[in-house]
Protein backbone atom coordinates (compact mmCIF):
# COMPACT_ATOMS: atom_id res chain seq x y z
CA UNK A 1 0.00 0.00 0.00
CA UNK A 2 1.23 3.25 -1.04
CA UNK A 3 0.14 6.67 1.11
CA UNK A 4 1.00 10.46 0.14
CA UNK A 5 0.89 13.00 3.25
CA UNK A 6 -0.57 16.81 3.25
CA UNK A 7 -1.16 19.71 4.94
CA UNK A 8 -2.48 16.93 8.12
CA UNK A 9 -4.17 14.74 5.64
CA UNK A 10 -3.05 11.47 4.29
CA UNK A 11 -4.23 9.74 1.49
CA UNK A 12 -4.02 5.91 -0.07
CA UNK A 13 -2.89 5.48 -3.36
CA UNK A 14 -3.48 2.70 -6.12
CA UNK A 15 -2.62 2.50 -9.45
CA UNK A 16 -5.52 0.99 -11.86
CA UNK A 17 -3.36 -1.03 -14.80
CA UNK A 18 -6.36 -1.06 -17.60
CA UNK A 19 -7.08 2.73 -17.62
CA UNK A 20 -2.99 3.54 -16.44
CA UNK A 21 -3.55 5.98 -14.33
CA UNK A 22 -2.76 6.37 -10.05
CA UNK A 23 -5.85 7.23 -8.15
CA UNK A 24 -6.25 8.31 -4.38
CA UNK A 25 -8.90 9.35 -1.48
CA UNK A 26 -7.78 11.36 1.16
CA UNK A 27 -8.41 9.00 4.29
CA UNK A 28 -9.66 9.17 7.35
CA UNK A 29 -12.55 11.97 7.57
CA UNK A 30 -16.02 10.96 6.10
CA UNK A 31 -16.42 13.21 3.43
CA UNK A 32 -15.39 11.26 0.34
CA UNK A 33 -12.78 13.42 -1.69
CA UNK A 34 -10.78 11.78 -4.36
CA UNK A 35 -8.28 12.94 -7.07
CA UNK A 36 -6.18 11.07 -10.06
CA UNK A 37 -2.51 11.34 -12.36
CA UNK A 38 -0.96 9.90 -15.25
CA UNK A 39 2.32 10.11 -13.58
CA UNK A 40 3.71 10.17 -9.78
CA UNK A 41 4.03 14.35 -10.03
CA UNK A 42 0.32 14.76 -11.31
CA UNK A 43 -0.95 12.91 -8.65
CA UNK A 44 1.07 14.74 -6.16
CA UNK A 45 -0.01 17.95 -7.65
CA UNK A 46 -3.61 16.57 -7.87
CA UNK A 47 -3.57 15.24 -4.12
CA UNK A 48 -2.52 18.77 -3.23
CA UNK A 49 -5.10 20.60 -4.91
CA UNK A 50 -7.86 18.06 -3.99
CA UNK A 51 -6.59 19.13 0.15
CA UNK A 52 -6.16 22.25 -0.95
CA UNK A 53 -9.89 22.83 -2.93
CA UNK A 54 -11.04 20.90 0.04
CA UNK A 55 -10.31 23.43 2.89
CA UNK A 56 -11.02 26.40 0.81
CA UNK A 57 -14.46 24.51 -0.02
CA UNK A 58 -15.31 24.29 4.12
CA UNK A 59 -13.88 27.70 4.29
CA UNK A 60 -16.36 29.20 1.78
CA UNK A 61 -18.94 27.41 2.90
CA UNK A 62 -19.02 27.79 6.59
CA UNK A 63 -17.90 24.23 7.57
CA UNK A 64 -15.50 23.67 9.83
CA UNK A 65 -12.97 20.58 8.03
CA UNK A 66 -12.67 17.52 9.14
CA UNK A 67 -9.77 16.80 10.54
CA UNK A 68 -8.57 12.71 11.13
CA UNK A 69 -9.39 11.21 14.37
CA UNK A 70 -10.78 12.02 17.50
CA UNK A 71 -8.65 9.73 19.92
CA UNK A 72 -11.35 7.96 20.69
CA UNK A 73 -12.00 4.17 19.84
CA UNK A 74 -14.67 2.20 20.65
CA UNK A 75 -13.94 -1.51 19.30
CA UNK A 76 -15.15 -4.96 20.55
CA UNK A 77 -12.90 -8.09 21.16
CA UNK A 78 -12.91 -11.22 22.42
CA UNK A 79 -13.92 -11.82 25.58
CA UNK A 80 -10.69 -14.10 26.20
CA UNK A 81 -8.50 -11.32 24.24
CA UNK A 82 -10.01 -8.77 26.47
CA UNK A 83 -9.12 -10.68 29.66
CA UNK A 84 -5.54 -10.84 28.92
CA UNK A 85 -5.54 -7.45 27.67
CA UNK A 86 -7.01 -6.35 31.19
CA UNK A 87 -4.07 -8.65 32.90
CA UNK A 88 -1.42 -7.58 30.89
CA UNK A 89 -2.24 -3.88 31.39
CA UNK A 90 -2.96 -4.43 35.33
CA UNK A 91 0.53 -6.48 35.29
CA UNK A 92 2.49 -3.35 33.82
CA UNK A 93 0.61 -0.67 36.57
CA UNK A 94 -1.08 0.60 34.01
CA UNK A 95 -5.27 1.38 32.94
CA UNK A 96 -6.28 -0.61 30.17
CA UNK A 97 -6.19 2.59 28.47
CA UNK A 98 -2.92 3.52 28.83
CA UNK A 99 -1.87 -0.19 28.06
CA UNK A 100 -4.00 -0.15 24.96
CA UNK A 101 -2.46 3.22 23.58
CA UNK A 102 1.16 1.97 23.87
CA UNK A 103 0.37 -1.07 22.36
CA UNK A 104 -1.76 0.26 19.08
CA UNK A 105 1.55 2.89 18.84
CA UNK A 106 3.94 0.90 18.85
CA UNK A 107 2.00 -1.74 16.34
CA UNK A 108 1.02 1.47 14.19
CA UNK A 109 5.05 2.43 14.39
CA UNK A 110 6.22 -0.77 13.41
CA UNK A 111 3.32 -1.16 10.87
CA UNK A 112 4.90 2.68 9.34
CA UNK A 113 8.77 1.97 9.23
CA UNK A 114 7.97 -1.59 7.38
CA UNK A 115 6.54 -0.09 4.89
CA UNK A 116 8.88 2.43 4.18
CA UNK A 117 11.79 -0.41 4.73
CA UNK A 118 9.63 -2.03 1.27
CA UNK A 119 9.74 0.96 -0.35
Amino acid sequence: MNTMTYNGYHARIEFDAEDEVFFGRIAGISDVIGFHGDSVAELKKAFHEAVDDYLETCRKIGKEPQRSYSGKMMFRVAPEVHRRAALAAELSGKSLNQWAEEVLEEAADHFSEARLLAS
